[in-house]
């Protein structure tokens, strides 16, 4: 069995402590491939580090996080653009928008995105779209933009019955953490209605612990509950949700 955590925010300084230990216990329990989401140009280095100590495993994206959409995000996409051309990445993310911090960015925000978005589409390369309290919004942009080249996954899915179909319209894949197992997430009263070739699993470690480590750091061995819980709702074992939910993410990242 090899579980794949398609988001994971493994540099995090949250790890400083223990990063080797928390990697290698999600490694013996079977999630042996991670994928990482860049933030901004700060990050950049962490993430090379981080692949350099677990090249086997570690996989990495490169891109402009929407709430680090800031006044200097000119610059930010530049280095993101020189980055995608000096290397092999994955993907172009996390992109998007998020109107729950700060909605004076929106503007500047749809910007970015939508300049990712090209930058992945001349590169072939999927997408990874962090959505918050955005949902017409993303939308609104994903609709002006589709077309063939357009693909990825939408990550850390929130939404309802009606939004995940009208995501996975765009050739998404949905990504699904720790709010499957919340008691008010939502998510689980309808997520068995979407086929399971539509899902990929993820943490967004360190954030959003899965039941019952709710509140507390979330590390990736913890995907384990999130593929359990998606097993009773689909009714299948674990090692087949596993199974096809990498195959999804090696559909999505090409590898």
């Amino acid at each position: 069995m090899i579980i794949t955590d398609t988001h994971t925010h493994l540099y995090s300084d949250a790890f400083d402590e223990d990063r080797k230990t928390v990697i290698q216990t999600a490694i013996d329990n079977n999630i042996q491939r991670f994928f990482i989401p860049a933030i901004d140009s700060e990050t950049t280095q962490s993430m090379y580090d981080l692949e350099k100590a677990f090249p086997d495993n570690v996989f990495l994206m490169m891109g402009l996080h929407p709430t680090h959409v800031k006044e200097n995000f000119e610059e930010e996409l530049k280095h993101v653009e020189e980055e995608l051309d000096k290397r092999k990445f994955y993907a172009v993310g996390e992109i998007g928008i998020d109107l729950y911090w700060d909605k004076s960015t929106l503007g500047i925000q749809k910007q970015a995105f939508k300049r990712q978005i090209e930058f992945a589409k001349d590169r072939e390369l999927p997408i990874v779209i962090h959505c918050r309290d955005a949902f017409e919004e993303i939308f609104e942009v994903l609709e002006e933009v589709k077309d063939d080249k357009l693909f990825g996954i939408f990550h850390c899915f929130t939404g309802n019955l009606e939004q995940a179909r009208q995501a996975l319209s765009y050739n998404m894949k949905l990504g699904i953490g720790g709010v499957v197992t919340f008691k008010n997430g939502g998510v689980d009263k309808f997520i068995n209605q979407i086929p399971l070739d539509e899902i990929v699993l993820e943490t967004d470690s360190p954030y959003l612990a899965p039941a019952p480590y709710r509140g507390k750091r979330n590390d990736p061995v913890y995907i384990l509950k999130v593929a359990e819980k998606l097993a009773t709702l689909y009714d299948l074992p674990i090692e087949e949700v596993a199974e096809i939910t990498t195959k999804n993410s090696k559909e999505v990242f090409g590898i």
